[in-house]
């Protein structure tokens, strides 16, 4: 691989990074990061979470690995997979999966574990937006991106709430008109 090309490769990390807007950057954003850089690049965007890490922290980003090893351990197969929402029904499912989690840690004062779940959503949010924003991606798959994002937006302000909005939202004009009748009920 010449310099240049790994040059490039770190310019694409970097960009990838500011578009997700995180404070700091976890596992959570590496795998991110690395995803899209397979997406943008193909077979030469595959990178490791260590050379990420590696790019932002010479960046002057903040880098954090695991201050939560034990709740990232204990709970991982609750985490995993957990933001795959290509349609507004499997966003819906995602964020059913958030509140149960977010509401079962809280009750077994599982305060890391919890505030991990967050994590999970605020990062759901900056890839939905992320692809909201996107100008190549197709503007009726940007626009449920958009709706997608503003949910998971919802959620993390006013969790007590948010599924008695969302049945509201889905029966209003606009989000008929937009997107039609979920699929949820078939």
């Amino acid at each position: 691989m010449t310099k240049d090309h790994q040059q490039t490769k770190k310019d694409v990390i970097l960009e990838i990074a500011r578009g997700l807007g995180a404070a700091r950057f976890t596992p959570a954003e590496f795998e991110q990061i690395r995803r899209q850089m397979i997406a943008r690049l193909g077979e030469a965007g595959k990178t490791s979470a260590d050379h990420i890490a590696g790019v932002l922290e010479d960046a002057g980003l903040r880098v954090v690995w695991s201050t939560r090893a034990d709740t990232e351990g204990r709970y991982e197969e609750e985490f995993r997979d957990l933001l795959h929402f290509s349609t507004l029904e499997e966003a819906e499912m995602c964020l059913m999966r958030l509140d149960e989690l977010w509401r079962k840690f809280r009750e077994a004062g599982e305060t890391a574990a919890a505030e991990r779940v967050l994590e999970v959503a605020r990062l759901g949010r900056r890839r939905a937006e992320m692809i909201a924003r996107n100008p190549k991606v197709e503007p009726r798959k940007r626009a449920g991106k958009s709706e997608i994002a503003q949910w998971f937006q919802i959620w993390l302000e006013t969790p007590d709430a948010f599924f008695d909005w969302l049945e509201m939202r889905k029966q209003s004009e606009e989000f008929q008109r937009d997107f039609g009748t979920t699929d949820k009920h078939r």
